[in-house]
């Protein structure tokens, strides 16, 4: 069983099913990518229209074991995998609500960059301290 300790809600809509009737890949993606932003600007404060340093996603995958379907409510598992200098890589899953297992699990890596030269940067402090104490 994998444990999440931080379980952000995803609702399904309706034109998230695709034509075989279950939710459409690239649904998987922009709910992981929805979690780990909103995860990080309500507890990291991250602002991503003013912070000197904003998170790019540098790499994504995913791995299916699983089909979900509107009207489904869903959850997105987060945790962390690797904390490195400039960089976040985050273990993600899909749950269905108040499910342990994944139907999806997934990995995204950040790699912070200075909002303006888009040069590495730290991971801001507020986010390092996020993670540390919520996440690992």
């Amino acid at each position: 069983m994998t444990a999440y300790r931080v379980r952000e809600p995803f609702a399904t809509r309706w034109n998230d099913n695709d034509q075989y009737g279950h939710l459409n890949n690239t649904v998987y993606y922009a709910a992981m990518d929805t979690a780990v932003n909103a995860w990080m600007i309500r507890t990291g404060g991250l602002d991503p229209l003013s912070s000197p340093a904003i998170a790019l996603c540098a790499a994504s995958s995913c791995e299916f074991a699983a089909s979900a379907g509107f009207p489904e409510a869903l959850e997105v598992g987060i945790g962390v995998a690797r904390l490195g200098s400039t960089s976040v890589t985050w273990s993600l899953g899909i749950l269905r609500a108040g499910e342990p297992e994944p139907i999806a699990t997934g990995r995204f890596v950040h790699v912070f960059v200075d909002a303006v030269t888009r040069r590495p940067t730290p991971v801001p402090d507020g986010i390092r301290s996020a993670i540390e104490s919520d996440l690992l």
